[in-house]
Formats: structure tokens, sequence, C-alpha cells
């Protein structure tokens, strides 16, 4: 039986906290095949994705898109500093419709961030 952590324990943050990620822009994430609904792995995922939304067009986000999860393997992050970083992070992402830019929160740096 192949183990995966309980989709409830993926996000261990309280929305606000979400003020403290790195947002960036990239261009272009153009597969959404592997993008995950946050109601998928929250309760109270408008929460979230209120302050997401808020950040994101604090930011210059036109407010069109979805915003989505992505997960980010840990073999991907510049350094792990947490026990915790063995399982990955997840960035919030929405893809601006207008002109495909991803805007996107992340806990951690990563290599695209510089």
């Amino acid at each position: 039986m192949a183990y995966s952590i309980k989709k409830e324990e993926v996000i261990k943050y309280e929305p606000n906290e979400l003020r403290n990620f790195r947002l960036f822009t990239h261009e272009y994430i153009d597969n959404l095949n592997f993008t995950f609904k946050p109601a998928h792995f929250l309760s109270n995922a408008e929460e979230y994705i209120k302050v997401a939304s808020e950040l994101f067009k604090k930011a210059g986000w036109a407010g069109d898109g979805e915003i989505e999860l992505i997960w980010v393997p840990p073999f991907m992050l510049f350094e792990f500093t947490s026990n915790e970083d063995a399982f990955g992070i997840v960035i919030w992402h929405v893809k601006q419709e207008e002109d495909g830019i991803s805007w996107l929160l992340s806990p951690k740096r990563l290599p695209l961030d510089q």
C-alpha cells in the first residue's frame, strides 16, 4: 500500500499566515493538470482564498483566473528548515487569464523566485 499524508494535513497554517509567504510571478505555467482546488484540502478554503486574492490583487493581479494549489516536492527546495519540509510545500497559484502570467505565494524560496 502506498503511503501519502492525509489531505487535511497538507496545510497546517492559518489563512493570515499567507501574508508571510513570498509572492512572485512566473511566465508561463501552462500545464494546469497538476493544480488542485483548495476546498479538496481545507474545510474553510474560502478564508484562505480571500487572503490569497487580496495579496495577489495588491501586487497587480487583474483578478481573473481561479486560485488553486500546486505541490512542490522536497527535492525542489533550496534548503530544509524543518522535518515537515520532507513532505514538500504547497504553493498558492492563479493563472491570470488576460496574459497568462502566473501569480504565486510560496512559504519558501524557490529557484524561480530570484
